[in-house]
């Protein structure tokens, strides 16, 4: 049976080609459509879609406000569209604090480089939100409050600096806790129960797909005193990641900034790749920075690219590295976690029932890199044990 889709835009245009392109796949139909959030809201509850995917600005209910009462009602996996503006990646973000799991950008030209790999590459999100879609309905992937905020507080969706959250949360978890796997090669359980006593100079987190939200679930939680840099890279387009850093910053007791080429690396702050761009670690493990790179490599899919990173991090810090492997699709970071965990470094991964899409994480559970699988909201406490802040 086909996944149904339910469109949403106030564009008759834009409606239809979503319309066409997605139901060029047999795994796909699009079942309805709909002109604005109102109706949206509506059609959600009626006609009970796997998918939705929704624009940002249109009559009578924005989009976002239409992500919230849909996700409030009837909970759906939704895809935005949203354009490659300072304004349009604000809008994005408060999108995903209202629910929705992920984002395109909505000039098709700005996705791929032709038209047939853009349509491949929506129809691709699209079935990937689907198979996710019966735990969205279930249970919901976020509480009912903000998402990308605190779990307990609304928040303004300004990216305004204000003062810095209490990382004391009485968020209920949003996942059920693995069972402990005994598998050789890899220890899988819901918590970590002890420190391995390994010392390290470096957390360096590899994401994609849903990992907006997985970002900001686990960096709010970290002390202003945390005492490693942190790396991250994040597959997200150049306009959206100078916002999402700004965003974390004023959300986190930590430091979060984008990654600026000369970076030295300190404790207690966060840098973000930047978009279409590539982030390696150069220098000595006392004395590291960061190098941003142009990269027009056609041989490189990813920009920036969590292996080209943790790959730099090997070779800089060898195996003093937390590395870990958070949600999104594809297979990126593996080959990089391959060469830190060669050099002695710990590698995670994100469990599958708490991941938006299960691709990063398990290429590196299936090599047996990782040595431990974690509920998304167990990371950050994880994280904090393992090196002596728990």
């Amino acid at each position: 049976m086909a996944y149904k889709v339910l469109v949403v835009d106030d564009s008759s245009f834009f409606r239809r080609r979503v319309s066409d392109i997605l139901n060029q796949d047999s795994n796909i139909e699009v079942v309805d459509v709909a002109t604005n959030g109102k109706e949206a809201v509506e059609k959600a509850a009626s006609v009970k879609p796997d998918v939705i995917t929704m624009d940002i600005e249109m009559p009578v209910l924005n989009g976002i406000d239409a992500v919230r009462e849909i996700m409030a009602n009837s909970p759906t996996a939704i895809l935005m569209f949203s354009s490659l503006t300072h304004d349009g990646a604000k809008a994005t973000f408060e999108a995903l604090d209202a629910g929705a799991l992920d984002f395109l950008p909505k000039k098709f030209n700005e996705i791929a480089k032709n038209s047939d790999d853009a349509g491949s590459l929506l129809r691709q999100r699209v079935l990937e939100l689907a198979r996710k879609s019966s735990s969205v309905k279930r249970r919901g992937l976020r509480p009912k409050t903000t998402s990308l905020g605190s779990a307990t507080s609304t928040r303004p969706s300004s990216l305004t600096k204000h003062s810095k959250p209490s990382i004391t949360s009485t968020r209920t978890p949003l996942v059920k806790p693995l069972s402990k796997e005994s598998e050789v090669g890899r220890t899988t359980t819901s918590k970590l129960v002890k420190s391995s006593g390994k010392k390290y100079k470096l957390l360096a987190i590899g994401t994609s797909t849903g990992g907006p939200v997985a970002l900001q679930k686990i960096l709010v939680q970290l002390p202003k005193d945390f005492p490693l840099p942190i790396v991250m890279v994040q597959h997200m387009p150049a306009a959206f990641t100078e916002a999402f850093s700004n965003r974390l910053d004023s959300l986190c007791q930590i430091s979060v900034k984008e990654a600026s080429d000369g970076d030295r690396l300190a404790p207690g702050v966060a840098y973000l790749a930047p978009g279409g761009k590539q982030m390696l670690i150069d220098g000595t493990e006392n004395a590291a920075k960061l190098r941003i790179m142009e990269d027009n490599s056609p041989r490189v899919a990813y920009k920036p690219s969590v292996d080209i990173s943790f790959g730099s991090a090997a070779k800089v810090f060898s195996g003093d590295v937390l590395g870990v492997i958070l949600t999104g699709m594809g297979a990126d970071g593996r080959e990089g976690s391959r060469m830190l965990k060669g050099k002695g470094a710990t590698i995670w991964a994100q469990d599958e029932a708490s991941c938006v899409v299960y691709g990063m994480p398990q290429a590196v559970t299936a090599a047996g890199i990782s040595s431990l699988s974690l509920p998304l909201d167990d990371v950050a406490p994880a994280i904090l044990k393992e090196i002596g802040n728990g």
